[in-house]
């Protein structure tokens, strides 16, 4: 089936276009603070950078929150792309969520402060870039979804592909906890931190699938 080369979903309504490019600035972005916050805590502890960075996420979240409502309204007040609202309105919340998740984690890491092994260290490392990867992708896969359709299969594949990366991250990571001679209790207490950066790209993978959904409806 071809599709539609440039195909813009908000081709008359430049505002929500640009209400809508800023709330994927703000998902893309909180990805890299995410990644450089847990590279501070790696690196060098619990400390004022990592506190200024989970702040930072904390002001991209809310900024992520007031757009997703502004194009809501918008959606619904000028009456616009009624036929797509629906999936445009999924497609945000489960964005915003992959917002949520991210700064859940940094929550995590503030609260409860984990004591992270050196010998664990560069798998927590590979287990973020990965993830990180697989939210920049969906944002891509994103903004082709309301820019250029034909560019969201190239982009989705990559979120599958760093998906299954942080998977194996995740798995390798957790296998060195458990090998290692850590008490259970602390085993259990890292397995958590491992998981919920993984739902993350897990999430991210969900997002890529719906959006396979959406690119169909679309172009039927």
């Amino acid at each position: 089936m071809k599709l539609t080369r440039d195909v813009r979903l908000f081709r008359r309504t430049q505002d929500l276009e640009i209400q809508t490019d800023q709330f994927l600035d703000a998902l893309s972005e909180s990805a890299i603070v995410f990644k450089l916050a847990i590279e501070v805590y790696l690196s060098k502890g619990y400390m004022e950078e990592f506190a200024q960075k989970h702040e930072h996420v904390d002001q991209l979240e809310s900024e992520a929150d007031r757009l997703r409502r502004a194009i809501e309204i918008q959606l619904y007040t000028q009456t616009l792309i009624p036929e797509s609202r629906g999936d445009v309105l999924g497609l945000l919340e489960n964005l915003d969520n992959i917002i949520n998740l991210i700064e859940g984690v940094l929550w995590s890491f503030d609260i409860e402060k984990p004591d992270i092994p050196e010998n664990c260290k560069d798998g927590f490392r590979d287990l973020v870039a990965m993830t990180c990867e697989a939210v920049e992708a969906v944002v891509l896969a994103s903004r082709a979804f309301f820019r250029n359709i034909e560019a969201v299969g190239d982009h989705s594949h990559k979120v599958l592909f760093f998906e299954t990366e942080a998977d194996k991250a995740s798995t390798h990571l957790k296998r060195t906890i458990f090998e290692s001679e850590l008490g259970i209790g602390h085993k259990m207490h890292l397995r958590g931190f491992v998981e919920n950066i993984d739902d993350v790209a897990d999430w991210a993978e969900d997002v890529a699938d719906r959006l396979a959904i959406y690119v169909i409806k679309r172009t039927v």
